[in-house]
């Protein structure tokens, strides 16, 4: 397990009484984007990548210029075996840099943001892709955030990200959007466990975002794009920036009194 931690000086006052934010997913894509708006609005993060060090340095580096502190680990989320004790090796390195770099005991805020896409219809999908699936965005999510409640602050945030396939269907996303079906109802019991700790826990669904999901399909492909703007209430596809700052809008103080929700950020796409 590798960390990325370019500014090795002592903690200040300051930078200790930011919040804390934890990202999966964050060198690239919406979770690139969520961590640069959660810089902006004054968080620090740590957050999750799984081979592309240098993309995840260049984070750290974007964050920290921003007069923030980010952290940046590596971590194997999509592989099934030995998940339990791998989280539990990443929740006590992340234990360990909360008390070195920011001189606190717990994050504030967890975002499950990591995933992949696969398109495949049913009669197509193989064993193994359900398999990655199932790991990455059901299974990983559901221990992942078991290893982190006794870091998670109470008051704290939990927001797990889902689809607009779980409201519309669009064939050769069955899969994908049945294990995002399963994220949006283990939000509900979270919220509803976690509620005697004051931790409120939401899920957001984007719609198609022009980013390297799925192999860039929606970003690259000038017709699907056309197509996906075409059925978009506000006329276009929706870009990375548009994700994070929701994020960064539902983890403010603001929004502390909307718990169980799925909130929906797709620009209003096949309403």
């Amino acid at each position: 397990m590798t960390s990325l931690d370019s500014n090795t000086l002592p903690a200040t006052p300051e930078s200790a009484a930011a919040p804390v934010v934890l990202i999966t997913g964050g060198s690239r894509g919406l979770g690139r984007s969520m961590a640069l708006a959660l810089a902006a609005q004054g968080m620090d993060v740590v957050f999750t990548y799984r081979s592309q060090q240098a993309q995840a340095e260049g984070v750290v580096q974007q964050i920290e210029a921003m007069g923030r502190r980010a952290l940046a680990i590596e971590l194997e989320l999509g592989q099934g075996q030995g998940m339990t004790a791998r989280f539990a090796a990443f929740a006590d390195t992340v234990r360990e840099a909360l008390a070195r770099r920011w001189q606190v005991a717990r994050i504030d805020a967890l975002v499950n943001n990591a995933g992949i896409g696969v398109h495949a219809s049913v009669a197509d999908t193989t064993e193994e892709q359900f398999d990655l699936l199932f790991n990455l965005h059901l299974k990983g999510v559901f221990f992942l955030t078991q290893a982190l409640l006794p870091l998670l602050s109470d008051g704290g945030r939990i927001l797990n990200l889902s689809s607009g396939l779980t409201r519309f269907a669009l064939p050769g996303y069955a899969a994908y959007a049945s294990m995002k079906g399963g994220i949006e109802v283990l939000t509900r019991y979270l919220a509803k466990e976690l509620g005697p700790r004051g931790i409120a826990v939401n899920t957001l669904a984007p719609g198609a975002i022009e980013t390297d999901f799925g192999g860039g399909a929606v970003r690259d492909n000038p017709e699907l794009n056309r197509f996906v703007a075409s059925q978009t209430a506000l006329g276009r596809v929706g870009l990375p920036e548009d994700i994070g700052q929701v994020v960064a809008a539902l983890l403010s103080p603001a929004s502390a009194w909307v718990n169980a929700q799925r909130i929906e950020a797709s620009g209003g796409m096949f309403i």
